[in-house]
């Protein structure tokens, strides 16, 4: 943690210096020091609660009572450019503290940047280990913004980009500008993804996997072949694919359908396969009297199969106003393994510019999302059962429903504080608990090293 937190303190100034340094590379020649990436970020968010009703909690409860916590994640992103169409990516990143109620009880869990499984070290891991290969399908490019996945300031218009190794999914996938950043915009985790959405992930959330991108001026299709973990929020992946792996498919659209205001739109859809099991198995054998309570674990098969589908859209209203939408969709039937325990979602929300009050930097949003589960999920929860989420020991059922609304103040180049507010209703779907409201303040450093500014090599 030292070496993340001298990294934070002294990367500002590390840039700040290399500012002053003009850039000397000849207009069209690209300098050496180009080809690398190096850049460190950190996210620190206080949560709190006040305590709230509730006549019954079970081993898998929010708590009534008011609780604290606090979470940090630092990543140290680094990477090299092998050749004008090959590169290495390479991340480093350490996570500690803890959630609110050791993150169980809701669904749409209020802090992404919890780890669900207390018991991990806090040590520095590989989070990302990645080759990158751009094929050109045409000659006309297209200016890309340089970031820690993708280094290369130009791109062909017409591209098929591949991607092997150590990732999170949702790195490329169900990606929405408005809604998909939980370090400068929403924090709950049925807002920044869809909830629904079970992708492969180990704990921390990442996998191993290959992903293909096909680029073309108004549209893009990716597929995904990602590893499963062993056992549900597992920290361990099961490495044979011909048993065990999750697939995904999407598509994405350009469009404008208001005048000038450009819109997109992504439809998803994913196939996992693993050691799952069966709500409605693992309630039969409660009813038939073999288990003294339901429990899906012992009804995983090897090789069952879990499906979904998700809509992602993002739409510009102003030049400073934009809003997103989701929906999503899995059958229920098969125990949520990877994310969380979300069967259907619908979430909307935006985002507005602070640049009317004279903070162009700061950013406001607001969304609101309700989540559900289904019939073998509801009553599995409801006759005592127990997922690594959720489990009051009955349940009351309602849809789960979180309002939240954030605000995020630039300070000062890469630093940034944000306030934020979640109201939550029917807590992992029970009626009989909540409401809860959770107040956070989080706090957001990064900068990178610019590279571009070392004099070209000769």
């Amino acid at each position: 943690m030292r070496f993340f937190l001298t990294l934070l303190i002294l990367a500002p100034w590390i840039s700040f210096a290399q500012d002053e340094t003009p850039a000397s590379a000849p207009s069209g020649e690209e300098s050496f020091w180009s080809r690398f990436w190096v850049s460190v970020q950190g996210n620190f968010i206080r949560q709190q609660n006040p305590a709230f009703y509730a006549p019954y909690s079970g081993p898998n409860s929010f708590l009534p009572e008011r609780g604290h916590a606090t979470s940090r994640v630092e990543t140290l992103y680094t990477g090299f450019r092998i050749a004008s169409q090959l590169e290495i990516l390479t991340d480093i990143e350490s996570a500690g503290g803890g959630g609110l109620s050791n993150a169980l009880g809701i669904a749409g869990y209020p802090n992404l940047d919890v780890v669900r499984n207390p018991s991990l070290p806090e040590s520095p891991y590989v989070a990302r280990v990645m080759l990158h290969f751009t094929i050109p399908l045409s000659k006309e490019t297209t200016e890309a913004t340089r970031n820690p996945l993708a280094l290369a300031s130009t791109v062909p218009a017409r591209r098929l980009e591949l991607r092997a190794g150590k990732m999170s999914t949702v790195d490329f996938f169900d990606l929405n500008s408005v809604g998909s950043d939980s370090h400068l915009q929403f924090m709950n985790w049925a807002i920044v993804n869809n909830g629904a959405y079970d992708y492969a992930a180990d704990t921390r959330g990442y996998t191993y996997g290959l992903v293909a991108e096909l680029y073309a001026k108004s549209w893009a299709a990716r597929f995904g072949e990602m590893l499963m973990p062993t056992v549900a929020n597992g920290i361990h992946l099961d490495w044979d694919i011909a048993r065990a792996r999750g697939e995904n498919f999407e598509f994405e659209y350009h469009t404008a359908w208001l005048p000038r205001r450009p819109a997109v739109v992504r439809a998803l859809a994913f196939v996992n396969h693993a050691d799952m099991g069966s709500y409605r198995e693992a309630i039969d054998g409660y009813l038939d009297g073999r288990d003294a309570v339901p429990d899906v674990t012992l009804y995983r098969r090897q090789g069952r199969v879990k499906y979904g589908f998700g809509w992602n859209g993002e739409q510009e209203l102003t030049g400073l106003w934009r809003a997103f939408w989701r929906l999503g969709w899995n059958d229920g039937r098969t125990e949520s393994f990877a994310y969380t325990e979300i069967d259907r979602t619908a979430a909307a929300g935006s985002d507005f510019r602070g640049k009317p009050w004279h903070r162009d930097q700061d950013k406001v949003g607001a969304a609101y999302v309700l989540d559900g589960i289904s019939g073998d999920h509801r009553r599995y929860l409801a006759l005592g059962g127990e997922g690594f989420l959720l489990g009051d020991g009955g349940l009351s059922y309602g849809l789960e429903k979180i309002f939240e609304t954030y605000y995020t103040a630039h300070v000062w180049r890469g630093i940034s504080v944000a306030a934020d507010y979640q109201h939550i209703t029917d807590p992992g779907y029970n009626r009989s608990r909540g409401p809860i409201s959770v107040f956070s303040l989080r706090v957001h450093i990064e900068d990178s090293v610019p590279f571009d500014r070392f004099p070209a090599r000769h």
